[in-house]
């Protein structure tokens, strides 16, 4: 098996990182800086050529660039892409249908929405088809993607809106930890322990969500106790508008999704 990144940027190359750590899989790197993509590739094991080589060269080829880019990347390799390839584009925006329009309407492709935990195998990526994926090749996209994290195939409809939370999410919960480890060091605790118990906090409690499957409401009731400390400052939280602040980001991330490519 043969994967292919056009652009080794953030996202590029935290996908590139985790996928490579499967050794069945040959991994080959392009980018505009021939430098970094050289040493990059170096680091996770992979070779460095050029777009074209990794066009002709991929079973699964992942475009990495920015949305604006990705006709023009298009335009340079649609006739080196390897026949019966599956083309994977992570850009945002950019719909199934414009992507076969630039690639061509007999080519496969499948549009991702990743986020950057991918590179500690710890992501969140939603997927679409554009109808020309066959289940075989569906099934080797997961298993090649397996390391990143969690999948989920979806409605293309539903793309943007999944990325509003799950790709550009991340950046808040930082937000969110750098936060909650400000006031922990507000309170006279060290910064690098204020660090380490804020992340491994938010790291516990997005588990729990996930393992016992009940509704963070009830998880967050079951912390406060009567008169207790964690009401006082959930109060604090909502009073600052914490959650309307939070419905407000997704929400402007969303309108500015629809807004690419």
């Amino acid at each position: 098996m043969t994967v292919g990144f056009i652009g080794c940027g953030n996202m590029g190359g935290a996908l590139a990182k985790a996928i490579s750590t499967n050794k069945q899989i040959k991994v080959y790197i392009s980018d505009n800086n021939e430098a970094k993509a050289k040493t990059f590739a170096e680091e996770i094991g992979a070779e460095a050529t050029s777009n074209s080589d990794v066009a002709s060269l991929s079973d699964f080829l992942f475009i990495g660039v920015k949305p604006s880019y990705v006709k023009s990347v298009a335009d340079e390799i649609r006739d080196n892409v390897r026949e019966g390839a599956v083309i994977v584009s992570m850009a945002a925006g950019v719909a199934t249908d414009k992507l076969t329009a630039y690639f061509g309407e007999d080519k496969h492709i499948i549009r991702i929405m990743p986020n950057t935990p991918v590179k500690v195998g710890c992501g969140m990526t939603t997927w679409c088809t554009n109808g020309n994926v066959e289940p075989s090749n569906e099934d080797k996209f997961i298993a090649i993607m397996a390391p990143t994290g969690r999948l989920d195939k979806i409605p293309e409809a539903l793309i943007d809106a999944a990325c509003s939370v799950a790709g550009c999410g991340p950046a808040f919960v930082y937000m969110f930890i750098e936060a909650l480890a400000d006031g922990a060091v507000k309170c006279g605790l060290p910064r690098e322990k204020a660090l380490i118990y804020a992340a491994e906090t938010v790291k516990g409690a997005a588990e729990t969500v996930i393992a016992t499957g009940e509704h963070p409401e009830a998880l967050k009731d079951a912390v406060c106790s009567p008169g207790g400390s964690t009401i006082e400052g959930v109060a604090a939280l909502e009073r600052g508008g914490f959650r309307s602040a939070t419905i407000s980001a997704v929400e402007k991330a969303f309108e500015k999704n629809k807004k690419l490519g």
